[in-house]
């Protein structure tokens, strides 16, 4: 289920040396570098555990940590991200069933005396907008902590293998996975810059006149970061939709395939159906064919696509069928995927009788859209409203992406979904204003701030960002 050969990705530079990992007692070829659950992907295995209550299998959905899907028991260890922990040589993992209780003889991480680090700038998230922020906070002048709860940085970019549109300062024409490249080594050559990986913020606190950020590292070592402003690019997570049988392994969100795919070379399966006609669902579908997965088709409940033309007629080129006014009823299968039932919709988007299909596939493909991870922000007191043209519950702000609370910075998906171009864009906005919030960048900063706001405006002019800039209105605060 390894994928060898790719017209654009060369994984055998991307995996390290062959390790051995056992799960339930068998071993298991793994390859340092990769996270549990591709290894386990790799090797077949789609049920990593199974509900609390009623005991239902339970299988990788989001590959990025934000979900409880994935959860394994690790050396004894239960409630393990599998998604986003590494492998290492004769790791034990087991299948976790229900509630797990820690073992007795399981010695708790030490809290006491928490390595303590300070910087003028913490930036939480290392996707786009984080490592722009940090990149031009550094720039600007600040000392820079960046974490990202990932083993590596990039964020989405690491698993794009299109070419982005826009202008040529904005990386147009460049693939995804090339832009995270980039990025990562801008922020790596600036001395001012400290990185964290592996480590997960879990709450923002007032101490005095700065932030503390109190994060988990490796799910073992606490760690305490101070920084007169932080900035929070978190991105976002897979949206869900109700149908029968949604829990099943083989079901996943768009992103989470894109990962097993083009970050670690590990095919999702054989035969996919995806849900959603909007650009993650197109850009998916050829994605997938050029990894040798056959695409049976595309549902869309709307009457028409959601996403870019040229998309959507490169994906008809290549013989995928894309179904509107259609919608997924159920998946269907014992242990995992085994065949998808849609239906056609009437005007009252009621499923018409008689025009159901069976499609058999092992994969059903959620590209429904994502919302933002404003978890943190709500822990920290920032206001919050729901806006639905921006993906759901998103933190007040003002032109310079500074929250209601005083020295909190928002970017990116966290602000609202769109374009990793946006994101990047607000990543600089909120980089530089968060350096001149902690008195470390010159008010000559403020030129950079304002050309930034130009080019976002450019880029929202366009008939998909119309919607957005109605969503912005609504949360923007206005300060004297």
């Amino acid at each position: 289920m390894r994928l060898n050969e790719h017209p654009i990705l060369d994984f055998s530079k991307r995996r390290g040396r062959e390790i051995t990992v056992y799960f339930e007692g068998t071993p298991i070829k793994a390859y340092e570098g990769e996270t549990i659950a591709m290894a386990l992907h790799a090797a077949g295995i789609r049920v990593l555990s199974h509900s609390s209550e009623k005991h239902r299998p339970r299988g990788l959905f989001c590959a990025i940590g934000k979900c409880s899907s994935c959860l394994v028991k690790v050396n004894g260890i239960p409630n393990v991200r599998s998604c986003i922990t590494l492998v290492e040589e004769g790791m034990r993992i087991e299948m976790q069933r229900g509630k797990e209780e820690l073992p007795k003889t399981a010695k708790p991480p030490e809290w006491k005396d928490a390595p303590k680090f300070d910087a003028d700038v913490v930036i939480i998230g290392g996707g786009p907008a984080g490592l722009m922020a940090a990149i031009n906070a550094a720039d600007a002048g600040a000392s820079v902590i960046l974490i990202d709860e990932q083993p590596m940085l990039g964020g989405q970019l690491v698993k794009q293998t299109h070419k982005f549109f826009g202008k040529r300062e904005q990386f147009a024409g460049v693939r995804g996975i090339k832009i995270a490249e980039i990025l990562e080594e801008e922020a790596r050559k600036r001395r001012s810059i400290k990185i964290f990986l592996e480590t997960s913020a879990v709450g923002i606190f007032q101490e005095g006149d700065k932030k503390l950020v109190i994060a988990v590292r490796k799910n073992k070592e606490l760690l305490e970061f101070r920084g007169k402003s932080i900035v929070v690019a978190t991105g976002a997570m897979e949206k869900m939709i109700p149908f029968e049988n949604n829990d099943l392994p083989g079901i996943y969100g768009a992103g989470a395939i894109q990962t097993l795919m083009n970050t670690y070379g590990v095919k999702p399966g054989d035969r996919v159906l995806i849900v959603g006609a909007g650009n993650v669902g197109l850009i998916l579908a050829y994605q997938l064919i050029q990894a040798g997965v056959e695409v049976k088709a595309i549902v869309e409940a709307m009457p028409k696509v959601g996403g870019y033309f040229v998309h959507a007629a490169k994906v008809r080129r290549l013989g995928v069928p894309i179904l509107t006014r259609h919608t997924i009823l159920r998946a269907e299968g014992k242990e995992k995927v085994e065949r998808a039932v849609v239906a056609k919709l009437d005007e009252n988007w009621r499923p018409i009788p008689g025009t159901e299909r069976v499609f058999d596939v092992d994969v059903i493909a959620l590209a429904v859209g994502l919302r933002p991870s404003i978890e943190l922000l709500h822990q920290a007191g920032c206001q919050l409203l729901y806006i639905r043209e921006l993906g759901g519950h998103v933190v007040r702000r003002d032109e310079r992406l500074e929250t209601t609370i005083s020295g909190i910075f928002v970017a990116g998906d966290t602000a609202g979904i769109e374009e990793a171009t946006t994101a990047m864009l607000e990543g600089k906005i909120a980089g530089i204003a968060a350096a001149l919030k902690a008195g470390a960048a010159s008010p000559e900063w403020l030129r950079e701030i304002e050309k930034a706001q130009e080019d976002l405006k450019e880029f929202r002019s366009g008939p998909f960002g119309r919607h957005v800039l109605e969503g912005i209105k609504k949360v923007m605060v206005v300060r004297e």
